[in-house]
């Protein structure tokens, strides 16, 4: 049975679209270079969440494109649930009704998204600069909807659809993990956000950063030394953090609200709110002559 969204975020969308103003794109008449991709959900979720910047500029007064648009991003969310679920297929269309319907909240926190990265990086010169052009933000819009899928209990088509987003971007960041709003990743290769990782409001991370694990424990009961599933062993980071370049933060510490964490530190402890955290005794540079 061929999936066919019934519902009305169609319109819900359209109206989204009208509401937007300056410095979010509103100049209808543009038509940007055309990008590939490896796989169907990424066009079609640029172009339901910001048409202006993905050459989908009939979207905005037409509801009923705008609804075709979401069935052909329902059949492949369809086709793709049902390929790792037993679900019936009455299931997994409720699923996929549940996300669609979720995309003007999305929408709305990536928003918010696209402004902390313009007032959070000197080089940004327009919001459709970063909703194109910042790997960031696509990992961040990619990872948005697979954390809803992943809330879901579809964990494989999630983490498929972040695999994808790594590829495009570089970053890693597990469906699980719960990413608060204004978030910021800069540059942002080799980022790695773990499973049971939390990220609050207004964190800007820059490249090679992991949220990672610290010790791994094992299953009690088996044999081949099972690694335990199912339990926190990631970081929790609060409001209003910067986390600097080759940063590793390990193990289920607590970071603070606003706290600063230096390039290279390697944070192993709960930080308070109100902390800089960075390398004392940075080694000395030495220089001689070529010639």
């Amino acid at each position: 049975m061929k999936y066919e969204y019934t519902g009305d975020v169609h319109r819900e969308l359209v109206d989204s679209y009208r509401t937007d103003e300056s410095p979010f794109p509103t100049d209808s008449s543009r038509t940007y270079p055309p990008r590939e991709f490896l796989r169907e959900e990424p066009p079609l979720l640029k172009q339901l969440l910001f048409p202006r910047c993905w050459n989908a500029t009939e979207l905005l007064d037409d509801p009923e494109k705008t609804h075709t648009r979401l069935t052909a991003l329902g059949r492949c969310m369809q086709k793709g649930i049902s390929a790792y679920s037993d679900h019936d297929a009455d299931t997994v269309a409720a699923i996929v009704d549940r996300t669609l319907e979720e995309l003007p909240a999305i929408r709305r926190a990536l928003k918010k998204d696209v402004e902390a990265a313009y007032k959070g990086d000197p080089a940004a010169k327009s919001y459709c600069e970063i909703i194109r052009s910042y790997p960031g933000f696509h990992a961040v819009l990619t990872h948005r909807v697979a954390h809803f899928l992943y809330e879901e209990d579809i964990f494989a088509y999630a983490r498929e659809l972040a695999e994808y987003a790594r590829t495009e971007t570089g970053i890693d960041i597990h469906p699980g993990a719960e990413i608060g709003e204004y978030i910021f990743i800069d540059h942002g290769s080799g980022v790695v956000i773990g499973e049971t990782a939390t990220v609050g409001n207004w964190v800007r991370i820059y490249q090679n950063v992991t949220l990672g694990t610290l010790h791994f424990e094992e299953e009690e009961e088996g044999e081949g030394h099972m690694l335990a599933k199912d339990y926190d062993r990631h970081p929790n980071i609060g409001d209003h953090v910067v986390i600097g370049a080759g940063s590793n933060v390990l193990g289920t510490v607590e970071v603070g609200d606003h706290v600063s964490i230096g390039a290279n530190s390697w944070v192993t402890e709960d930080v308070p709110d109100n902390t800089s955290v960075f390398i004392a005794n940075h080694p000395k540079q030495k220089r001689k002559s070529n010639r």
